[in-house]
C-alpha cells in the first residue's frame, strides 16, 4: 500500500501535494538538465540568434510595402524564399541539438514516473470537479477501482502537472523556443505578427 511522506501526513490533500511537489522537483531537475546539456552551450546561443535574426528579418521582409514593378516582386520573393529556407535550416539544426537532451530528460522522467507508480498504485490522489468524457476517464482512472468518475488517478495528475509546470518553468527562466523555431512547443502555433 502507498505510504505518504510524513510532512504531509495530517492533510487531506497529502496525496495530490506530494504529487504535485515531485512534479515540480522533476521540472526544475529536467530543466537543469537541459541547461547543463544545451542552454549553456555556444553551439545553442548561436543557433538561436541565427533563428531569431532570420526570424525578425523575415517578418520586416513581409511587412514591407509590396513594389509595383514585376523585377522588384521576384527579387523580393526569391529573398524571402532564402531566408524562410535559412530559418528551416537553423531550426531542423537547434531540434537535433535539444535530441541528445530530450533523451536523458526521458528517462529522468519514466524514472520518476515509475516510482510514483508504485508508490500510488491503486490510490486515488485527487479528486476530480467535473464528471469527465469517456477518453479522459479512461485516463484519469487509470489503474483504480471502483465506480466514481471523479477519482483521479496519480499518472493523469502527474501528466497535468508535468506539462503545464515544465511550459511556465521554461518561460519563467527563459528556456522557451526561439519565436522563429518550427515546431516550438508542444502544439506550434504561427505568429499572428507575421500573418
Amino acid at each position: 500500500m502507498a505510504t505518504t511522506i510524513p510532512l504531509f501526513a495530517s492533510f487531506t490533500y497529502a496525496d495530490s501535494l506530494t504529487v504535485v511537489g515531485i512534479s515540480f522537483c522533476t521540472a526544475l531537475v529536467c530543466e537543469a538538465i537541459s541547461w547543463i546539456l544545451i542552454y549553456r552551450t555556444s553551439s545553442y546561443k548561436s543557433l538561436k540568434y541565427s533563428i531569431d535574426k532570420a526570424a525578425k528579418k523575415l517578418e520586416t521582409m513581409k511587412t514591407e510595402n509590396p513594389s509595383s514593378k514585376l523585377s522588384l516582386k521576384k527579387s523580393k520573393t526569391k529573398k524571402i524564399d532564402r531566408v524562410e529556407t535559412s530559418l528551416k535550416e537553423s531550426s531542423r539544426d537547434l531540434s537535433l541539438f535539444k535530441f541528445k537532451s530530450g533523451a536523458v530528460v526521458a528517462l529522468v522522467l519514466f524514472v520518476v514516473f515509475g516510482l510514483l507508480n508504485s508508490l500510488f498504485e491503486g490510490k486515488v490522489v485527487a479528486k476530480l470537479p467535473f464528471h469527465p468524457i469517456t477518453i479522459v476517464k479512461k485516463m484519469s482512472h487509470r489503474g483504480l477501482k471502483g465506480d466514481d468518475p471523479t477519482d483521479c488517478s496519480m499518472a493523469f495528475l502527474y501528466l497535468l502537472c508535468s506539462i503545464s509546470i515544465r511550459t511556465n518553468l521554461q518561460k519563467f527562466l527563459g528556456f522557451s523556443p526561439p519565436r522563429g523555431a518550427a515546431g516550438a512547443g508542444l502544439f506550434p502555433m504561427s505568429d499572428p505578427k507575421t500573418n
